[in-house]
């Protein structure tokens, strides 16, 4: 049965390859955002322009008067932010879907193989705390309320545009690549064997739209990932065999990587302590029941080798990065030194 589906957001690393495969399903698709990256919508999306997390009260008027079956939100990170969507889609939608993050579980995780109920606690990054406050709203309104929500929880979610890596600058991981390419040395945290999981945007959506309307997904929470459990290690021998070459790895502390990146205004505390440098490998038999017949599909390596000839077609995400390639210069000095 086809759905009205709205996307706030829509053009994202994630979502852009969710709105392609909600219109495959053969639902009709409305996207709002602020209209800064109308190349990335088919021309068949039906375009709000928007800003609703600067401006709801302009959004509210546009939506007037409009009703859907699903409403997906991508870029709410704070609890007052999911509160207004809740005010704003009640009682004029079927299915709210908010997208969390697999950082909201416990870290250091308590368990081998993380699942959906495992506690939700980070103290290490904010980004994290701030998503389990939105969820706490979303699941206090249901109680009270019956509003229907699902939380999809993504973790390490990559797209064609960009090759996933520990550790990257401002500018994206383009830089990464050229120092592998290049023989210099790249930053990896801890000794390289903690175990990481990365999903392809095209495998998360075909996870994703089977949740749209989909009844047994109401009040529930679900991560979407691979099944595919590498190290940080395996993950740069890959980059680098992509390449056509072998890794230069730099195995570090994370608290060294972290107190470095202070002086380049690299967030790294959150994003290593709250995330990265901790085991990372998930138990996804709850989306699978939830979607019965999905599988991701796309290996790591193939990812990989996916994003290096996009990349290589389009020169507008070839990105240096000067700052970061001093920063790992600096790093492997200071590695050196302690030698």
């Amino acid at each position: 049965m086809s759905m009205k589906v709205l996307y706030i957001g829509g053009t994202g690393t994630i979502s852009t390859d969710c709105v392609r495969q909600t219109r495959a399903f053969g639902h009709e698709v409305y996207v709002l955002n602020r209209g800064n990256r109308p190349e990335r919508l088919p021309e068949w999306v039906r375009p709000i322009v928007g800003d609703i997390n600067g401006d709801p009260e302009s959004v509210r008027g546009v939506l007037a008067g409009m009703s859907f079956d699903v409403v997906a939100d991508f870029i709410a990170f704070r609890p007052e932010q999911v509160a207004r969507d809740i005010e704003l889609f009640k009682g004029m939608v079927g299915q709210y879907v908010y997208i969390s993050s697999a950082s909201a579980y416990s870290k250091p995780p308590i368990n081998g193989l993380i699942r959906e109920d495992a506690p939700l606690r980070n103290p290490f990054w904010k980004y994290a705390r701030d998503k389990i406050s939105c969820e706490d709203v979303l699941v206090k309104e249901y109680r009270e309320s019956g509003f229907p929500y699902t939380i999809v929880r993504p973790s390490h979610t990559y797209s064609e545009w960009s090759v996933p890596v520990a550790i990257h600058g401002a500018k994206g991981s383009w830089q990464v690549l050229e120092r592998i390419r290049q023989g210099k040395s790249v930053p990896v945290p801890g000794d390289g064997t903690t175990l990481w999981t990365f999903t392809h945007s095209r495998d998360f959506a075909g996870a994703f739209v089977r949740l749209l309307g989909n009844p047994r997904a109401i009040g529930e929470a679900v991560h979407i990932t691979s099944d595919e459990g590498l190290t940080w290690n395996q993950a740069y021998e890959i980059i680098a065999r992509a390449l056509g070459t072998k890794p230069n790895l730099l195995h570090l502390p994370t608290w060294l990587l972290e107190a470095r990146g202070k002086a380049y205004r690299y967030d790294l505390a959150g994003s290593l302590w709250g995330d990265k440098a901790n085991n990372a490998v998930f138990d996804t038999s709850k989306i699978k029941r939830l979607a019965p017949g999905w599988s991701a599909g796309i290996r790591y390596d193939e990812g990989v080798a996916m994003c290096i000839t996009h990349q290589n077609a389009h020169p507008e995400l070839i990105v240096p990065d000067p700052d970061f390639d001093k920063y790992c210069d600096e790093l492997e000095l200071m590695a050196a030194s302690l030698r």
